[in-house]
C-alpha cells in the first residue's frame, strides 16, 4: 500500500489519521481535487481538476497548453488535496470534515491508446448518463486535449467525525 509514516511530516492530530482506503474512497468520491505545482521560480500553483484514480494512479484532463503543464514540465512531482463530507458546528466552534492529498509525480499522457482510455475512465464518472456519446466525442477532440497521469507515491488522509449527535 501506498500510505508511508513520517514522509511528509508528522501528522499533529494522529488520532484522526485515517487509513490509505479512506484516502483512495474520497478521491474516488470527489466531483473535483486541487493540483498543487510548483512553476521555476519555486512559487505553488493551485487550481481544480477532475481527476479519475486508477489503480496507483490519477489521470485528468486540461488544455493543451497553460500554466500546470508548464510547471508539470519543470517540475515532475505534485500533490493533489480533495475534501469529502463536511459539517460545521459552530455551536463547538468546530467543523467535521474528510479530507485526503495524494503526492506523485505527473507526466503528460503521449500514447494516444492510454490517453483514449483515460478519457474514457474520466467520461464514466463525470458523464455517465452520457457514456454512449464519449468515443465519438473523444475522438473529434482528441488533437485538442491534453491527458496528464499522476502516479501516486503515497496518500495521507484526515477526518473529524463527531460521535455525539448536535444540535441542527
Amino acid at each position: 500500500r501506498l500510505i508511508r509514516r513520517h514522509t511528509m511530516g508528522m501528522m499533529r492530530r494522529t488520532d484522526r489519521q485515517q487509513d490509505e482506503t479512506f484516502a483512495r474512497y474520497l478521491f474516488t468520491a470527489c466531483e473535483y481535487a486541487l493540483l498543487c505545482t510548483v512553476n521555476p521560480a519555486g512559487d505553488p500553483y493551485c487550481v481544480p481538476i477532475s481527476p479519475v484514480l486508477v489503480g496507483d494512479r490519477f489521470y485528468f484532463h486540461s488544455a493543451t497548453v497553460g500554466t500546470k503543464l508548464d510547471n508539470i514540465a519543470n517540475h515532475a512531482k505534485v500533490s493533489l488535496a480533495c475534501v469529502g463530507k463536511t459539517k460545521l458546528l459552530p455551536e463547538r466552534f468546530s467543523t467535521d470534515y474528510e479530507s485526503a492529498i495524494a503526492y506523485g509525480e505527473a507526466q503528460l499522457v503521449e500514447d494516444p491508446l492510454e490517453k483514449r482510455q483515460a478519457l474514457m475512465l474520466i467520461s464514466d464518472k463525470y458523464a455517465a448518463s452520457n457514456i454512449a456519446a464519449a468515443p465519438a466525442y473523444i475522438e473529434s477532440s482528441l488533437h485538442e486535449v491534453a491527458v496528464v497521469r499522476v502516479m501516486i507515491s503515497e496518500f495521507t488522509a484526515k477526518a473529524r467525525i463527531s460521535k455525539e449527535k448536535t444540535t441542527e
